[in-house]
Parts: structure tokens; sequence; C-alpha cells
């Protein structure tokens, strides 16, 4: 966990959340989909103008109605409860009544010309013998209101099939002007500017729009688990504010630099100053962008002025880049380290340690024969595995002394010199290549080896486990959160993808490098196809091997 003496400004409290529930109202039309949405009022507190489903929050009432509402084998007490809600407030806002006579018989136009929307609503159906139809409300989804609101809920996003012969009327008071859209259609008319949806609305939108009938939409939501859960993130990104879920690349990085969730982060790629992520951490993105290289290469700095720095992956020989990283430093720099010999990542070593008058060592491990001629490195000093590099200021009656632990843990794969460093005190690995933010490293043979590369993930998740690791800062890209699980996914792509060039080779067995990787990477850029060579010929090595042992 980051020490908070090292966040860059001091935590408040996020506001309460609420609990609610809310209701996409489903019907198949001929071109697909659609769903109820409404506008919600101009002046209303949350979200004014913003087209929405209907729903609001949970009543105590709520809670009580579970006597009156049909129910699911497997549906939650709490479930219960909020499609109770749920089916409150679609009545309440626009007349939809989701019920049913004791036959089975859907609520009809009778029955809600004879209910009040501003009477008790569960006391009403049970006097005229309806039974609210809570067994026919799934949970889609689970939005979190995000940390930065002063209006925070807690609401599921349900889904229900609308009674066919019901017509949404609004309340013109909390809701107005109903309309049917397809999904795609009311995200077009959003990008357009004609049709306004705040943040959760877009993103159910989006995954909505990929199902083509209502009942695809209630089978994927048969487990009684939301297919997502999200408290999404805020940052500034090209001068406006830019929301982000947990699997998107920008989110960790933001739960780092604002936990409490301030909108208060940058996350253009700027090659021209450095980035602070904490106090004792800034990060330098070296102007090569590319293919391989993504924004940049990023170079890292630990430490702060009481304890001077360690400089990590100085990235290419740019004299730019590096006079940028040495004042940064103040020119403090006490350590120069390399992840790896690659080129976008150790020569600017040497020139960097030209620059500072104390001559800081280079320190990482020397390239293997290996490796290729562009990629040869030799350190001042060979890094040993487990080895703390460590940088401690003194202490004054002002301030205790400060330290910042960086452990090395060799992980070849991607290289066989490869290391990663683990800052012990804030919990964060810096993954160098090993792990990267938005794509997957190339294990590129005879350097790269794809089993090594696999149980150097094994030894990182098991530094999570002993370090409290909560963060991945990469050369490549954002910084990542829940580190644990970004290991595992990695571990467990790879091997999809190795299942996956197994049964290509089983179904080509006398294909070429070429012909495999048209199918064993259809779901990449045919573009990218060379690059994948290199993995894919590293995955083959791989299975032939295993297949040699058994």
């Amino acid at each position: 966990m980051v020490r908070p003496t090292q966040l860059l400004q001091p935590q408040r409290e996020p506001a309460p959340t609420r609990p609610a529930a809310t209701v996409l109202l489903l019907r198949d039309a001929p071109d697909g989909i659609e769903v109820l949405m409404t506008r919600r009022s101009m002046t209303a507190s949350f979200a004014p103008g913003a087209y929405v489903f209907p729903g609001g929050g949970i009543d105590a009432a709520d809670a009580l109605a579970h006597p009156q509402a049909s129910r699911r084998a497997g549906q939650s007490d709490l479930h219960l409860t909020q499609a109770i809600a749920a089916i409150r407030e679609s009545f309440e806002e626009l007349g939809v009544l989701l019920a049913r006579h004791v036959d089975g018989r859907l609520a009809g136009d009778e029955d809600i010309a004879g209910l009040d929307r501003k009477a008790p609503f569960a006391q009403q159906c049970a006097a005229r013998g309806l039974t609210l139809a809570a067994a026919d409300v799934f949970v889609l989804a689970h939005w979190i209101t995000d940390r930065d609101l002063p209006r925070r809920f807690d609401v599921p996003f349900l889904v229900a099939r609308m009674p066919p012969d019901q017509a949404p009327v609004a309340d013109e008071s909390e809701q107005f002007e109903p309309v049917w859209v397809s999904p795609a259609a009311a995200l077009a008319q959003h990008e357009a500017g004609t049709f306004f949806m705040i943040f959760p609305t877009i993103r159910t939108l989006e995954r909505l729009k990929h199902f083509r009938v209502v009942d695809e939409v209630l089978t994927a939501c048969a487990s009684e688990k939301p297919l997502w859960t999200s408290c999404p993130r805020a940052g500034w990104l090209a001068g406006q504010e830019a929301r982000f879920m947990e699997h998107e690349t920008a989110y960790g990085e933001l739960e780092l630099t604002s936990p409490d969730g301030q909108i208060v982060h940058h996350l253009d790629w700027n090659t021209g100053e450095p980035v602070p992520l904490l106090k004792n951490l800034m990060r330098l993105t070296a102007p090569n962008p590319g293919v391989m290289t993504g924004p940049g290469t990023n170079s890292y700095l630990v430490g702060d002025p009481g304890t001077g720095y360690i400089a990590i992956d100085p990235g290419p020989a740019d004299p730019a880049h590096l006079e940028k990283l040495w004042r940064a430093a103040h020119g403090d720099i006490r350590m120069i380290v390399c992840t790896h010999s690659h080129s976008d990542h150790s020569p600017g070593a040497k020139p960097l340690q030209a620059m500072c008058g104390n001559k800081p060592p280079i320190l990482g491990l020397p390239s293997q024969p290996t490796a290729r001629a562009n990629s040869e490195f030799t350190p001042d000093r060979a890094l040993v595995d487990q080895e703390v590099l460590t940088l401690t200021s003194s202490a004054t009656p002002h301030a205790p002394h400060t330290t910042h632990s960086l452990k090395v843990i060799h992980t070849p794969g991607h290289a066989a010199n490869h290391l990663c460093l683990v800052l012990m005190e804030d919990g964060l690995l810096l993954s160098g290549d090993h792990i990267l933010n938005g794509s997957t490293t190339v294990i590129d043979p005879p350097d790269g080896d794809m089993s090594a590369y696999l149980d150097s993930l094994d030894r990182l998740s098991a530094a999570c486990v002993e370090h409290g690791i909560g963060f991945i800062l990469p050369a490549h890209g954002y910084v990542l959160g829940s580190a644990p699980g970004a290991i595992a996914f990695l571990k467990g792509h790879r091997l999809k993808r190795e299942a996956k060039i197994m049964k290509v080779m089983q179904a080509h067995p006398e294909g070429t490098m070429e012909e495999w990787v048209r199918h064993a990477y259809d779901d990449v850029p045919p573009r990218m196809w060379p690059v994948a060579q290199r993995s894919l010929l590293a995955h083959v090595q791989r299975i032939q091997s295993l297949q040699g042992m058994t």
C-alpha cells in the first residue's frame, strides 16, 4: 500500500452512497433491441437534462414488499428489494406497471388507471390482487457513482421486458419525453450532441448494443450476478474531463495518483515535462513513440530531494530527454538502473551518467550471448536477484528520515537479462517490458523464452503477496492497478493463446510460421503479424519442449 506521506494531495472522504435502482425496459424491434429512455428535469439535482433509464432511490417500503412480489430461485433478498424499487420507480415515473394477476396475466390499462402514482405503491397493487413481477427483473450491471461527485449512488442497472400492451406516460415532473431508441442510435445522437447522457448510461448502452434480441440479454443475466461492476474514475485528457472504468488503461494511474477520486491528474502523454505520480515517483516519457514502444519509453525517477534519486530505464540516447531527466532530479542521481538491454531502454545510461558530477553507477544485468547486436549492455555492476537498493535521507528537527527501497527480481523471458524492481515501502512494481499496459510484450527467441517468461510471472505474483503490491509501473503505457489480478490475467491470456497455437499446429501440421500466425493471431491486425510471429515462435518452442518431456 502506498504510504499516505507520498500522496500528491491531501485526501478527503468521498460523499456516502445512497442505495438506488434503475431498470432498462427492453423490447424487440425490426432492427434489434430498443430501450425505453426519458429526459430528466432540467432542475434535477442529479444529471439534469440527461436521458436516462427510469429509476430512483430505494425506499424502506420496498424491502417490506417482498411477500407481494414474485421471486426466482437464487434471487437474493437484496436483488428482490432492488427489483421492487425499480418496478415502483418505473410506474411512478412512466406509468409502466410490471405486475401480474393471480392467473399470470400482465397488468393492463385498467390496472394502471386504477393506481395513483403518488400513493403507496405496493399496497395499491395488493388491493387489486396484483403481484409485483420481480421474478421478471434481472441484474445487468452494478454501478457506484464516481468518488468525485457530491451526490453518489450505489445502483444496480436491472433489465426487464416491456409489457407488450402498455405505453409509457411520463410524470412530467421528474421525467419527460419517453422515447424508444436502439442503443446504437442513442449513442450516435449523444455523439452528435442531441441526446445528452451520463457516463454509466453510455457505457451500458455500448455493451447492450451487441445483443440482438431481448432473450439474449435476459439469458446473459441468468447467473444472478452483474455482468460488470464499476466505480469510475476521472482525469484530464485533451483539456476535458475523461472518465474510465476499471478495465480501461488509464484507471490504475488515476487510482494511484488520486485514491479519493479528485480530478487532478492529467493523462496526456507529454514528453516535455516529468509527470509526478507520487511525491517519491516521477515519470518522463521519451519522445520515441511507435508500434513497439506505444507512447514512448517511460523513464522513472524514484526518490525525493532529501534522498536523491534512482533513475530507471533512461531510454534511448536522446540528449533532450536525458537533460530533462537530469533536471527533474536536480542533478542528484545516485544510481542508474536498466531493466534490460534493449535499445529503447539502456543506451541513455552512459550519457546520463556523464551528465552527473558524482558519476552514479549504472546497474543492471549484462546482456547474454543470445541478445541481438543492438542490445549489448554491460553495467558498471551486475545486480543480484533479491538485492535491495536503498535511498535514505538524514533526519532533521523538522522531518524524520525517509527511505525508498528497490528490491531486484530477475525476470527473464522478454530478455534473458530482464529484471523488475519493487518499491517496497509503497507496494509498487516497476515492470520494465515484462508487463505492459494496453498490449502484451514480445517474446523474441533466442534471447526471449516463453517458459522463462511465464515462470517470471509466477515470481511476480509471489512478490505481490510478499510486498502487498497494488500497482504496476510499466516501461510503456499508464500505471496498472490491481496488480495481482493484472498478472493473473496476463498469464491466462498467454496460456489461452498457446492453446490456440497448439490447435492451429495440429490442424496444419505442415504449415509454415507465416501460415500459423494468420490462424493463431486472426484477432490481431495483419500489420502486426510480423511482430506476433516472434512470440509465436516462442510458444512453438515451448510447446515442442513440453511435448518432448511427455
